[in-house]
């Protein structure tokens, strides 16, 4: 005999609601396998459950799409901000900018070594204290950096926290939709099994080929382990 399984991704959770609904609607109410009630709840989790489906895969695509672009932009910010920093050691090792301003920019144990700047985090927390450091080493009357100059990097710094801020509600979001349709699939796993399970239990006087064909229509799958008959 094969086995039946519940489905294992929505769209087959759908496709199992859907044809128990579709079913039931082409049934005469005397010969439903199933009772109204349940094909009632069946119908409004449908609704219900492509709804979330739908709204996150929307929102998944939104978030991918917007990390596309903002891949570029820590790309950028990281590159202007590295170059930053690689120039000033330079400026330092010809004696152009004084080593105690490094302290400025929190570069004072740096060992003129470009700092981390792999994370975003990171990224966020070191692009503010460059840009704030040179500012204030300017603000004292000594020469700015112009190649870059940290108004380009600032334009780029400012791109990339715009981005991360924005990255990071689109992720907010996919998540909350996303635990709404992990909480909502225990519903549908369970309508879906006790409509199952009243199916199997109606007609049970018909012969094993014709209940598996009629329990198919209500969108029940079976298995066959390996070397049964199909």
């Amino acid at each position: 005999m094969p086995y039946r399984r519940l489905p294992n991704t929505d769209s087959a959770r759908i496709k199992a609601l859907k044809m128990a609904v579709e079913k039931a609607a082409d049934t005469d109410f005397k010969e439903l396998a199933v009772s109204s009630h349940l094909i009632s709840e069946a119908k409004s989790a449908l609704i219900q459950f492509e709804r979330l489906c739908s709204k996150y895969q929307l929102m998944y695509n939104t978030q991918v799409q917007a990390n596309k672009l903002f891949i570029v932009k820590v790309k950028n910010a990281r590159m202007y901000l590295s170059h930053f920093v690689q120039v000033l050691y330079m400026c330092i090792q010809r004696t152009e900018i004084k080593e105690e301003h490094l302290s400025l920019y929190g570069l004072e144990e740096s060992n003129m070594i470009v700092p981390d700047l792999t994370s975003n985090d990171q990224l966020l927390e070191w692009g503010r204290k460059i840009i704030d450091g040179e500012n204030a080493r300017v603000s004292r009357g000594t020469a700015p950096i112009y190649n870059p100059s940290i108004a380009k990097v600032n334009v780029m710094y400012t791109l990339f926290r715009e981005g991360y801020q924005i990255q990071k509600l689109h992720q907010k979001a996919t998540v909350r939709i996303h635990d709404e349709v992990a909480a909502y699939r225990e519903k549908v796993d369970q309508l879906i099994l006790e409509i199952w399970e009243e199916v199997e239990q109606d007609k049970t006087d018909l012969t094993t080929d014709q209940r598996l064909d009629r329990n198919r229509q209500y969108g029940i799958v079976y298995y066959y382990r390996k070397g049964e008959r199909v």
